[in-house]
């Protein structure tokens, strides 16, 4: 998330914050509010800096939260029938190419 003001949770009934030097906040800055790191950041992290082989580490941010809550059947590995949310990285985990459901919606530079 770029630094600023959001709303997380329901428009309605959420929780103002403040994104800045990373880190998600409460308007006071009394308190974290949360995580604004994204997938490849934590996968980078896992591989870099705790030594977490590079295929547990996308299982930790693939299957394995696809199991949990229960939408495995269609999202969390490749397979036929499945939804075809795909990230393609190079060796330094920098994403070049997004697709959801088999379209491509981010395409970096490098492609």
């Amino acid at each position: 998330m770029p630094e600023g003001e959001y709303i997380l949770g329901s428009l309605k009934e959420g929780q103002k914050v403040i994104a800045e030097d990373g880190i998600a906040k409460l308007p006071d800055r009394t308190a974290f509010a949360g995580s604004v790191a994204t997938a490849d950041r934590l996968v980078r992290t896992m591989v870099q800096l705790a030594q977490v082989p590079l295929m547990e580490a996308v299982q930790m941010m693939t299957a394995t939260p696809a199991r949990i809550i229960k939408v495995d059947d269609r999202k969390g590995s490749i397979a036929v029938g499945k939804d075809a949310d795909l990230v393609i990285f190079d060796d330094d985990i920098d994403v070049h190419l997004t697709m959801v459901e088999g379209r491509i919606v981010y395409k970096g530079e490098a492609l």
